[in-house]
């Protein structure tokens, strides 16, 4: 077997407590078909406890047919988003394998900055990942919003909807 390479980190710190995380998980081979409504929920379920044991909310999420993007934001000053993202992709993993996929070795993640932090620039990004339907022709010019695999999960309000329009307040 061919030895893999692996992403560097930045420092654990830059990943706990506030810290707010773009993360990107690619399916191995970047192959397809694992992607429907029932996996939709699957991992809606899977991500759903990640967050809850380790204190983590996702204001936007996207799953595309060969990968999916999360955004995390730590809720606690104990939240850890590299064990939650180790918790979430073992269980996923094991979902996966079920259907004959599984996931690279490993995320891609960016941790954002305070300036990318800022309310503008964080909207804007949180609609970059939601827009990726849109750029990858999936769906029509600014149908974003009717992409069925996009979403959020916010522990303790299962009512949000990314796309309504005060979602952002």
């Amino acid at each position: 077997m061919a030895k893999r390479d692996h992403l560097r980190r930045l420092d654990e710190a830059a990943y706990r407590g506030h810290a707010v995380v773009h993360w990107t998980m690619t399916i191995r081979d970047r192959r397809t078909g694992w992607l429907d409504a029932k996996f939709y929920y699957r991992l809606r379920e899977l991500l759903t406890h990640s967050q809850f044991r380790f204190a983590i909310a996702c204001p936007i999420f996207c799953l595309m047919p060969d990968h999916a993007h999360l955004m995390w934001m730590g809720i606690l000053d104990s939240s850890d988003q590299k064990l939650a993202m180790r918790h979430l992709r073992k269980r996923c993993n094991e979902s996966l394998s079920r259907i004959g996929f599984e996931l690279q070795d490993q995320p891609y993640d960016h941790v954002l900055g305070e300036d990318e932090r800022q309310e503008k620039a964080f909207i804007a990004t949180c609609e970059y990942i939601a827009r990726n339907p849109e750029r990858a022709g999936l769906v029509g010019v600014d149908e974003y919003a009717k992409y069925p695999y996009s979403g959020c999960l916010v522990p303790g309000y299962p009512e949000l909807k990314p796309f309504d329009p005060d979602f952002w307040t």
